[in-house]
């Protein structure tokens, strides 16, 4: 599913990320762990393809998503595939305020020039899964916290992407919403077979993850396999 080999990240003269390599397998749930400034949300990124890796001289960089070389796509071709292919979940919802759960969620599938019928009705079903079926014409403002999280996530899954980068998705929320959230990606992946990568500070979401990569300056330290085998 994904694979990544080498890979550095330069911000002037600080190396935030010191030639990772990672295999991440199709429906895996991966953990990412570590202090502050370990580069996890740096690497998420560039697994996502919302940033790019410093290319070093000598130095053979790659990152392929589900079979796809991203590193070789223009923008307006990494743009189509990150649409398609990809989903994010952030620490903060990031929903628009002006439209109501629903729009929220049909966005990208909209951006992806779908039928806007076909988007609204796959819309619906999604939300209903997440148990928001009453919910769907209120505003970002209208919902609780655990409500907001989980139009994000159901916006990241609107086109049925084979990965979700998740960051910090609970730290904003109570300990019962971040434990129905944490489930909830469980029951994602049994449902749709996603793969989830998510970088947290939450020790139990850790510890629920097929596997838990602890990242320490800039480099992936330990890793260690919690339910696969």
């Amino acid at each position: 599913m994904i694979i990544a080999k080498n890979i550095h990240k330069y911000y002037g003269e600080l190396e935030v990320l010191k030639g990772v390599d990672l295999h991440i397998k199709e429906g895996e749930i991966v953990a990412i762990v570590g202090p502050s400034g370990a580069g996890k949300t740096t690497l998420l990124q560039i697994l996502g393809t919302l940033d790019k890796p410093t290319l070093v001289e000598n130095t053979t960089t790659e990152l392929s998503i589900n079979g796809q070389d991203v590193l070789n796509l223009n923008d307006k071709g990494l743009s189509k595939f990150r649409n398609e292919h990809i989903g994010f979940i952030f620490q903060f919802h990031q929903l628009l305020p002006e439209f109501t759960a629903l729009e929220n969620v049909c966005i990208p599938g909209f951006i992806a020039n779908k039928p806007k019928k076909q988007v609204e009705i796959e819309a619906k079903k999604i939300l209903n899964f997440l148990g928001l079926a009453d919910r769907i014409e209120h505003k970002p403002n209208e919902l609780s916290g655990g409500e907001q999280q989980r139009v994000a996530v159901a916006r990241s899954l609107i086109n049925h992407p084979k990965v979700i980068f998740a960051d910090e998705p609970s730290g904003n929320l109570d300990t019962a919403s971040a434990k129905n959230l944490h489930e909830l990606f469980f029951s994602l992946r049994d449902e749709f077979n996603q793969t989830f990568v998510i970088v947290t500070h939450n020790t139990e979401l850790a510890e629920m993850a097929d596997r838990k990569l602890e990242m320490l300056d800039g480099k992936i330290v330990i890793k260690n396999s919690n339910s696969l085998q």
